[in-house]
Formats: structure tokens, C-alpha cells, sequence
């Protein structure tokens, strides 16, 4: 049975493409902070039957998340597709945070998802296959959005770096840049955002792309 490892599997995106994944038959590893925000996504696949494994870590602490991610391996192998989809939102502008909260945010934006990369990446590989997909946002940088929109450039970058470190092995890195805020009912809607993550680990290798921008229309 094929498995998605879903990093953030908190309501909105997170679940939705918990849920996508899990309509394809999909074992699912699903990671977040809190116990409840575990139970609950575990929860909203459960009409569908597949095997569901829930784990807690933090991304920005590294050893909890490696070690989470090992025990999702233990129990189902090296997964199919990794998402990571955690992130620190809020509004700030230039000279508002302290440096140690950038840092904070940067280490959920990014950090953690060079983390899940690095450790589940060289196992694709050497499987010769496999997905690595970062839900993005920010396309254009906003003033009122400082610590976002640094974590989200550095989100491109790292699909940049890791395509080229993972890419000629067979592991699609790619990212779903989400460029409004996140409502069910709404032109962004998380249920179509999943779909694009799961458009992205189905493409043909000849069609790969490593950035899709949800804009909402």
C-alpha cells in the first residue's frame, strides 16, 4: 500500500490533502504539534478506511520530527509522497519581531521543511521514485507579512536546491504556492488546493513542474 507522510496536518490544507490522498487508498503518517489537531485529521479520513498513523512533533524541533518520521517508516516504509505543509502565519512588519521570532518562524517555515526533505529524499532515491511536496505561498512579497514572506522564498529556493540535489534520482520536489487566505467556500478553498498536490505526485515525469500557484480564480 502506497503512503503520504502529511507534516501540518492541521485544519484547512493539511486535512484536505490528508483527505485527497486518503480517497486514493493511501496509508497515511499524519505529524502536528498538538494531540487533538492529530486525532482530529485522523478523524476526517476515517469514511475511507486506510490505515492512519498519528504522530506529534514540532517542525522546528528537529530530532522530535526525525524521529517521527522514522516511526512513520517503521510502520509503513518509505512513503510515496511527503507534504509539509506547516507554517507560522501572522501579520508583522519590518522591525516588529525580534530576531529570535524570525528565527522561531523560519525554523516552522523552512527548517522544517528542509528537515523532512533531507531525511525521506535520499530514501526516494534510492527507490528511484517518489514525491516531496511544500505548500507555499506569498508569490509577491507583502510589507505586512515580513516573517511569511521571507519563510515562503525561502520555501521556492529549497525546491530549487533539492531538485537538483534529488531531482535526476526520480524524486519530484515541487511547491503549491497559495496566494490568498485559506476558507472552505471560497476561491480558496482548501479541497481544490489539495487537488494540486495530488496533480503534482501523479504527473509524468516528462511534466514535472516545481511550483504550481493556487491565485484563485
Amino acid at each position: 500500500m502506497s503512503t503520504a507522510v502529511i507534516v501540518g496536518a492541521g485544519p484547512g490544507i493539511g486535512r484536505a490533502v490528508a483527505r485527497r490522498f486518503a480517497r486514493e487508498g493511501f496509508a497515511l503518517a499524519l505529524l502536528a504539534r498538538r494531540e487533538e489537531t492529530v486525532r482530529a485529521a485522523a478523524e476526517a479520513v476515517a469514511e475511507f478506511g486506510v490505515p492512519v498513523l498519528g504522530l506529534t512533533a514540532d517542525g522546528a524541533d528537529e530530532d522530535a520530527l526525525r524521529a517521527a518520521l522514522d516511526t512513520a517508516a517503521d510502520r509503513f516504509g518509505t512513503p510515496e509522497v511527503a507534504v509539509y505543509n506547516a507554517a507560522v502565519i501572522r501579520p508583522d512588519r519590518v522591525g516588529e519581531l525580534p530576531v529570535r521570532a524570525h528565527l522561531d518562524a523560519y525554523a516552522v517555515n523552512v527548517l522544517g521543511a528542509l528537515t523532512t526533505a533531507a531525511h525521506l529524499a535520499p530514501r526516494m532515491a534510492r527507490r528511484g521514485h517518489g514525491s516531496i511536496l511544500l505548500t507555499g505561498g506569498m508569490p509577491e512579497p507583502k510589507a505586512g507579512y515580513v516573517s511569511l514572506s521571507l519563510g515562503k522564498a525561502g520555501v521556492r529556493t529549497l525546491v530549487e536546491l533539492l531538485d537538483q540535489e534529488y531531482g535526476a534520482a526520480g524524486v519530484h520536489v515541487a511547491s503549491v504556492t497559495v496566494a490568498g487566505p485559506v476558507a472552505p467556500g471560497t476561491a480558496f478553498d482548501p479541497e481544490d488546493i489539495a487537488e494540486h498536490h495530488w496533480r503534482l505526485h501523479t504527473q509524468p515525469r516528462r511534466d514535472w513542474r516545481r511550483e504550481v500557484v493556487h491565485a484563485g480564480v
